[in-house]
């Protein structure tokens, strides 16, 4: 199969999860109205910093599950094509979704909401302190860098659907 090929599949199987994430992110996005706001511009509900918000989404199929409190982004592909990585560094997104889909009932679980914000300036500033790795893909022509959410600072995550303990993982 074609690159191209590849990506169209995994983008389809990817999609087939949105209303799911949306579900999930939707709550923190939004927040109650001041009453001012609600009173006055029947508005119950208003849009997190009233701007919009870029959510980069990753998702691993079954089996992956043992990754726990890790995170994954595309780091190299022998194409040359720019990388989810080069294009977080280069600033592009403000949160990333990246969940597990956890066996054939498709339910989206563990999941994290990362403050993409927090992984640049980590990246940056503490460097040194960033649990990572570097993974070859089964296809051969992409890498991925692996990283673990406890090496970062606590504000990364924005929600979780599960609790990480500092420290308490392994890479």
């Amino acid at each position: 199969m074609s690159p191209q090929g590849d990506y169209l599949s995994d983008r389809e199987w990817s999609d087939s999860y949105i209303e799911q994430i949306k579900a999930i992110v939707g709550p923190y996005v939004l927040e109650p109205s001041p009453f001012e706001i609600d009173t006055k511009n029947a508005a119950d509900l208003m849009v997190l910093q009233n701007k919009s918000v870029k959510v980069a989404c990753r998702l691993r199929r079954p089996g992956y599950e043992r990754f726990y409190g890790e995170f994954t982004i595309r780091s190299n592909r022998a194409s040359g094509v720019k990388t989810e990585l080069a294009k977080i560094v280069d600033g592009w997104g403000d949160w990333l979704f990246y969940g597990h889909i956890r066996d054939e009932n498709e339910l989206i679980h563990p999941w994290y909401l990362l403050d993409l914000h927090v992984f640049r300036a980590a990246l940056i500033r503490q460097h040194a302190s960033i649990i990572s790795k570097t993974l070859s893909n089964t296809d051969g022509v992409t890498c991925f860098k692996a990283y673990r959410i406890d090496s970062f600072p606590s504000e990364i995550v924005i929600a979780s659907s599960v609790k990480l303990e500092q420290g308490a993982l392994a890479l």
